[in-house]
């Protein structure tokens, strides 16, 4: 196992996600009422409604929009979502995953399709880029809960695969830790974590590039446009992407 500071792994650009706050809030809704209506409505016997609830409380999800999402498939007044995948190549030939939940697929590829078209990107076929990243497990964590030893060291003792480490510098960047762990053991090596470093930020299952494209300054512009058009995207949950741009780049970027 190691423990990398210097390059974080980027998978979507920071804030991106809480960039609109009520959008955010109604993807972590669908979320949880997928995840509620695919297994039991109770966190604590649904692995994937225990993740998707700390997801919305880490983004300061109100209680009662969180119990409702629950409600709301208890009751069976959901609407069908269906969970899809897309693939493609963005800017500089970089790989991208898109994760939706969907209650209407041609809409969703409509949409999707139209984001690659107009940032520079192409809309491939199923498969086509998923074999260069891996399935695995990751848990999120603010820097603030401890140094890169005492994160890595809780990490080996759960049985976590390698950690990510960027003890940030300043309000802009605060910093995170992502623990990566292999898909059966997500669950289990959360709660051993939660022992020692509390609640986590983020548990979910997540796409690992295999090699990682660094980008210029040219192609990071254009990428991070199709990266926020997706994400603006109401359907579409998770963007994922094997792509890093060094700090400098980003510091240019705003």
């Amino acid at each position: 196992m190691a423990g990398h500071s210097k390059f974080k792994n980027i998978m979507h650009r920071k804030g991106a996600q809480d960039k609109k706050r009520s959008a955010q809030f109604s993807k972590l809704s669908r979320e949880i009422t997928v995840a509620a209506k695919m297994g039991m409505p109770d966190p604590d016997m649904n692995p994937r409604l225990r993740a998707a609830v700390n997801a919305a409380k880490a983004q300061s999800m109100p209680k009662d929009n969180i119990q409702r999402a629950i409600d709301k498939a208890s009751k069976g007044d959901a609407e069908n979502y269906e969970e899809v995948r897309y693939e493609g190549y963005g800017p500089g030939g970089v790989a991208i995953i898109v994760e939706a939940l969907t209650d209407n697929r041609n809409r969703t590829a409509t949409n999707v399709r139209t984001a690659f078209a107009k940032n520079g990107g192409n809309l491939g076929a199923s498969g086509a880029v998923s074999h260069g990243f891996d399935r695995l497990g990751l848990i999120e964590y603010p820097a603030s809960v401890g140094d890169e030893d005492k994160v890595l060291e809780a990490a080996i003792e759960a049985g976590a695969e390698d950690v990510e480490s960027d003890m940030g510098d300043g309000d802009e960047n605060p910093g995170s830790h992502s623990i990566w762990v292999s898909v059966d053991s997500l669950h289990p090596v959360a709660r051993e974590l939660e022992k020692v470093l509390g609640e986590a930020e983020g548990v979910k299952l997540a796409w690992r590039p295999q090699i990682k494209a660094t980008v210029d300054a040219d192609a990071a512009a254009t990428l991070l446009k199709l990266i926020d058009a997706l994400e603006d995207d109401d359907d579409v949950q998770t963007v994922w992407g094997n792509y890093e741009i060094p700090d400098e780049i980003m510091a240019t970027l705003g």
